[in-house]
């Protein structure tokens, strides 16, 4: 018994003392870690005795390789040496040679050095182990084929390396050849001298490899606790036994992405292959959140995911955090029975993000029956099966719904059941009484009809339809009024057919929140196509509905609002005395009501303006300083004030086809010649109207030959997004160049080339045709300062009358020409000069030299005079006074185209009617 006690505590001992051992020696020669590290020396010492003998061969390679090329070069150099080969043909080459290549073999370090004749004997050789005379062993064929060879062999001085060359004589007959060598001792002594540096350099490497290999198995060791081979073996046998028995998912997914290890119930959840172990994840074929989420690489903490009929909670940790390689753990559990909370979930999410699509889209556009169609089209199929929004008529032509409002029209349909009875946009819905719809359109509230075959009030708006509805497998509804501001702008149904569920309560919460922020969208809609159409109608009142009447120009227009609404672009034709015609095109910066108001205020000026007949540069400074002060007043009224304004105003003359032209910061015009020819006029350009701070304005006279077009145009139509200022005048300089086309033509061409979508800003274009009056047409005479020469002109007038075929308005010109030059003379200064215009109408202009200007008064009973411009005033259908640099000219104008009556009992009857008075 004391023996057994005495041998069990011997084993004890040396247990103890051998797990000692290990724990002292982690290299020990039983553990893991002992036997990698004399696996390593070993490999490590072979490496490196290999690396010295490769070294060596390699250095005595680059010795010999080196000698056979100094030879070589050595050789080459001699034998083509000046008067080498003369020397060899000579009597004594001996004699000449000998002392020269003794004298090169001392300086190019090789073991020999000679010359050869043609018989192969050496005529002068350099050695230590022989004498010229000696015959040399190597081959001299080639040598004297005039090759140069070099070769490994045996001489009287042992191994060496030789090469020979030719010498040739200046006719190229080889003559004799020159050799030089190495010894193969001394480039052995060579390699010798490296190696001893080679060796160091070697056991250097190796020390230090191996305290490397040390150094990394004593990390190992403490890693792998200085396990044996066995102990590893049964400790990996226990792991993968409790690995693959828990009735948790694992998984190791390593840092490339691959799956390293998989359990049994994680291939099971998973459905994973038995290749599976090796595959990057995103060849595993998983869920594609799941795959996601491990091919990320981040952290997870019971997220919840699908995987096939499993609702799975994954948890995954970085290996490198506790101290493994790059990587995830991930732990899989079952969690299946929460399925339906996980649902709702999932639903409401849905919901959510759906909620957030439709304000995302829905509210993207200001046309009333496009938003309708995007909450049709983003309800289907993520929520419903088919959608129909019907809208109020009033609605959909931007006006307020009112209390009698009951009709509607299909504005959207989105979805598609086939055999689908219900109506296609465009129609007319009437809500029957007693309906659902009625009732919906009128309190507001919402309906769900869970089953339709169940419910029987739907079925009262029309039970044919309803019929046809179910035929057509739609069986649930839900009906949701759009209301906004408390008004119901419409009604949207949501449908679901075969396939789908029936709708519930939370359906119809999610319903009516999606409806509510729809119908936001719709009044939005509606309110601005309201306004639009405010702005649209009022813009088209204050432009010209038709054109005056004028002989001077043949004019066409055309005017496109922009894209986002009516803005404040204008144009007038506005006939002027004399003939004249003023052209007039202007741009009000802004859209909406408050441009196209403004518009009109500077419209109505500029007619104002030019009746006065001002010239173009006091136009523009009479309407720069209205603008200036309707600033100021709108300012003081805390009102908007005018943001800037452009106009461009020319006045043509058809007697002398001048055209003067100025502008205010508006684009200049484009004038075609009647060749065809298109330029752009440089005008003077000034500031825009109320930006002018009393600068004067400056004006361009242009000379238009009679069909030339002149275009003014607003900068809508040359400006835009999708090219530059430069290619636009291009565009519209080729859209103007046919000298064919009416003003009609061109302006239609001008839109087709400019315009092939809707402008981002207005358009207003303004093309007109020049024409003149011959000569036969303008009749003029100077009058002299002689009351006595009225009766002459009177006179002159008459015949000019005759000859135009103009008698029925005779007495009455004379009695007009009379009475203005009469008070030219009387009144006015020289020079005075009478014209007569026959054109459309009859005109006179009377010119002094004198700015003062005549006024229509009401003469007392007591006055001898003061009648005369009363009877200018009733024998013309206009007449007035325009200044001009010399003076002024007093004009009137006569229709050619009114029943003259009897004038002159209708003269004297007013005339005597002011004496009644």
């Amino acid at each position: 018994m004391p023996s057994n006690e005495s041998s069990h505590g011997h084993r004890l001992n040396r247990s103890a003392s051998n797990r000692g051992n290990r724990l002292l020696s982690p290299l020990g020669i039983r553990s893991v870690v002992g036997q990698m590290f004399v696996l390593q020396v070993v490999i490590v010492i072979l490496l490196a005795a290999g690396a010295v003998v490769a070294l060596v061969l390699s250095a005595q390679q680059a010795s010999t390789r080196d000698a056979r090329n100094r030879s070589l070069a050595i050789a080459q150099g001699f034998a083509s040496a000046p008067g080498v080969a003369q020397a060899l043909m000579s009597s004594s080459p001996t004699a000449v040679l000998q002392p020269r290549i003794t004298q090169a073999q001392k300086a190019s370090n090789v073991d020999f050095l000679g010359v050869l004749n043609r018989d192969g004997t050496y005529a002068a050789l350099s050695s230590v182990a022989g004498r010229p005379g000696v015959h040399t062993t190597t081959d001299m064929a080639p040598l004297l084929a005039g090759r140069t060879t070099t070769e490994k062999g045996v001489g009287s001085l042992g191994p060496q390396v030789r090469a020979y060359v030719p010498v040739k004589a200046p006719d190229g007959k080889v003559v004799g050849a020159v050799g030089a060598g190495v010894t193969l001792e001394h480039v052995s002594n060579r390699v010798s001298a490296q190696l001893t540096s080679v060796l160091g350099s070697a056991v250097g490497a190796v020390a230090v490899i191996i305290g490397g290999a040390a150094l990394i198995s004593r990390r190992l060791w403490g890693q792998t606790r200085g396990l044996g081979p066995v102990e590893i073996t049964r400790m990996y046998e226990h792991h993968d036994a409790v690995l693959h028995a828990v009735r948790e998912g694992v998984l190791i997914i390593g840092g490339d992405g691959r799956l390293l290890l998989a359990n049994d119930e994680a291939r099971r959840l998973l459905g994973l292959t038995e290749d599976a172990q090796g595959l990057p994840v995103p060849d595993l074929h998983l869920d594609p959140r799941i795959a996601e989420l491990l091919a990320s690489g981040r952290s997870a903490s019971d997220e919840v995911h699908m995987a096939g009929d499993h609702l799975l909670s994954v948890n995954v940790r970085p290996t490198a955090l506790y101290g493994g390689p790059a990587g995830s753990a991930v732990t899989l559990r079952d969690t299946t029975e929460l399925r339906a909370l996980a649902g709702r979930a999932e639903t409401a999410r849905e919901r959510l993000s759906l909620l957030y699509d439709a304000g995302a889209c829905i509210g993207t556009t200001l046309d009333v029956a496009r938003t309708a169609e995007k909450l049709a089209e983003v309800a289907v199929p993520r929520f419903a099966d088919m959608v129909t929004v019907d809208l109020l008529d009033p609605v959909l032509a931007g006006e307020d719904p009112t209390e009698e409002s009951t009709e509607m029209r299909r504005a959207a349909v989105s979805g598609v059941v086939p055999g689908s009875p219900l109506q296609p946009v465009g129609e007319l819905i009437r809500c029957a009484p007693n309906s659902p719809q009625l009732s919906s359109v009128i309190n507001g509230q919402a309906v769900l009809e869970t089953s339709l075959y169940e419910a029987e009030g739907w079925r009262v708006q029309d039970p044919e339809w309803s019929r046809r509805v179910l035929d057509a497998g739609i069986h649930s509804l839900i009906r949701v009024p759009l209301r906004a501001r408390g008004v119901v702008l419409g009604l949207c149904d949501f449908w679901r057919a075969e396939g789908s569920e029936p709708f519930g309560e939370e359906d119809l919460s999610f319903a009516e929140e999606l409806a509510a922020r729809a119908a936001a969208a719709i009044d939005n809609a509606r309110r601005y196509t309201h306004e639009r159409t405010v702005a649209v109608t009022l813009q088209r009142s204050l432009l010209p509905q038709t054109l005056p009447e004028q002989a001077a120009l043949e004019v066409a227009y055309r005017y496109l609002p922009a894209q986002a609404g009516v803005g404040g672009d204008w144009f007038d034709v506005i006939p002027l005395s004399g003939s004249r015609v003023a052209l007039v095109v202007g741009d009000v910066v802004g859209h909406g009501v408050l441009a196209s108001a403004t518009m009109g205020r500077l419209r109505t000026a500029v007619h104002n303006f030019s009746t006065l007949d001002l010239s173009p540069d006091e136009l523009l400074t009479h309407l720069d300083e209205l603008v200036a002060y309707l600033d100021i007043s709108d300012a003081s009224s805390e009102r908007e004030g005018i943001t800037g304004a452009t106009c461009l105003y020319a006045i043509y003359d058809p007697v002398s086809g001048a055209c003067t032209l100025a502008r205010a910061g508006h684009p200049g015009p484009a004038v075609m010649h009647p060749d065809g020819t298109v330029v752009f006029p440089d005008i003077p350009v000034s500031p825009p109207l109320g930006l002018g701070g009393g600068l004067p304005f400056e004006t361009a006279t242009l000379q238009l030959p009679e069909g030339s077009q002149l275009a003014l145009f607003t900068d809508g139509l040359v400006e835009s997004r999708q090219r530059d200022l430069d290619t636009s005048l291009e565009l519209l300089r080729d859209a103007l160049s046919h000298a064919d086309h009416t003003p009609e033509q061109a302006c239609q061409t001008v839109f087709d080339t400019l315009l092939s979508e809707r402008p981002r800003d207005d358009v207003a274009l303004l093309v007109a045709r020049t024409k003149l009056l011959g000569p036969d047409q303008v009749a003029e005479w100077d009058v002299p300062a002689d009351p006595a020469a009225v009766s002459r002109i009177r006179a002159d007038v008459s015949r000019q009358l005759v000859t135009w075929g103009l008698t029925s308005v005779a007495f009455s010109t004379e009695l007009i020409v009379s009475e203005l030059v009469t008070n030219a003379i009387r009144y006015g200064a020289q020079p005075i000069r009478l014209r007569l215009l026959h054109g459309r109408n009859l005109i006179c202009e009377v010119a002094d030299g004198s700015s003062t200007s005549p006024h229509l008064r009401r003469a007392r009973l007591t006055d001898e005079g003061g009648r005369g411009l009363f009877l200018v005033a009733q024998c013309a259908r206009r007449w007035g006074t325009r200044y001009t640099p010399q003076g002024k000219i007093i004009w009137t104008e006569q229709s050619l185209h009114e029943d003259p009556g009897e004038p002159g009992m209708n003269l004297a009857d007013a005339l005597l009617d002011q004496w009644d008075e």
